[in-house]
């Protein structure tokens, strides 16, 4: 059985055991899509009322998309818990000899690249998806503003978790430049999409009170 396909009571209690995964990034992924679902939902409240014609073809665009993304990131739930395990295996491997350490240094390597991409896809989803949302809380449904938000502030939660499991892994890379072009992209990431987030958030908020 996949992770993704877990009750919500059996990957809260995979999560909060002692098991190598899920984990944060299985974590981060699901939260994303829990947030662009939020946004399909809005959507869906959306389409086929008379009071939003003129954005019906619009919203249907978008949800096409959430679900798409929603797609994506239920995969890398799964994707980041089939990464994680050779890595897991690579730190326990010998080091007794010369041979022995060159060779572990080079699975190491390898399975932290592994390692990293997946977070990486799960910050670029959610990036995707706050461009998404945005859209659902300035166009969509008034009743369902709030979910967008809600939506908003879990697909952030998504990015920035995210983004530790990229560090987390560049952090051990012996590769320096292709950690710091992964490094340079998370942040770039973090920077204009937490703060779009925010906005979606504080624009919700005033709509809301």
């Amino acid at each position: 059985m996949r992770i993704c396909d877990l009750s919500c009571t059996d990957f809260i209690d995979a999560l909060a055991s002692s098991q190598p995964y899920p984990g944060g990034g299985g974590a981060a992924a699901l939260a994303g899509a829990i947030g662009v679902a939020l946004g399909d939902m809005v959507g869906s409240f959306t389409v086929g009322k008379k009071k939003y014609l003129d954005v019906e073809a619009e919203m249907i665009s978008l949800k096409q998309q959430s679900a798409e993304l929603e797609k994506q990131l239920l995969h890398l739930v799964d994707e980041d818990a089939r990464v994680f395990a050779p890595l897991s295996k690579a730190y326990g491997l010998p080091t007794t000899t010369d041979e022995e350490k060159a060779y572990k240094a080079e699975v190491m390597e390898k399975c932290l690249k592994d390692a990293a991409e997946v977070p990486m896809g799960i910050m670029r989803c959610a990036c995707q998806a706050l461009d998404i949302l945005k859209q659902f809380a300035e166009k969509g449904s008034k009743m369902m503003i709030s979910d967008a938000g809600c939506g908003a502030v879990c697909c952030r939660a998504a990015l920035e978790a995210a983004s530790l499991n990229v560090f987390i892994n560049t952090k051990s890379m012996k590769d320096r430049q292709y950690a710091e072009e992964l490094n340079a992209q998370a942040d770039a990431m973090l920077a204009k999409y937490s703060s779009l987030a925010q906005e979606i958030y504080l624009q919700v908020t005033n709509q809301c009170r």
